[in-house]
């Protein structure tokens, strides 16, 4: 059984990794010195902000770090009796 769950971790681990190495960082850059970016396209009010490759990206890690919590939290439990 702990072999079971080590080897889930392991894949839950990796594939955290590559979803987090695959969202774009919200840093500006070089555009953000002017203090003004008017080629963002992020407002509030943007409703097609649920469906895009960002936001499916964002939810799917905040899935992968669940599932990471819990593995880790069944390995401990695991390993104590």
């Amino acid at each position: 059984m702990t072999t079971l769950f080590t080897v889930l971790h392991i894949a839950v681990c990796i594939l955290l990794i590559v979803i987090v190495l695959l969202q774009e960082g919200k840093d500006p850059g070089m555009r953000g010195i002017s203090g003004t970016m008017p080629d963002s396209g992020d407002t509030f009010f943007n409703k097609s902000s649920g469906r895009t490759k960002a936001a499916m990206l964002s939810k799917i890690t905040v899935m992968f770090a669940i599932l990471f919590l819990i593995t880790t939290m069944v390995m401990v439990l695991l390993q104590a009796q």
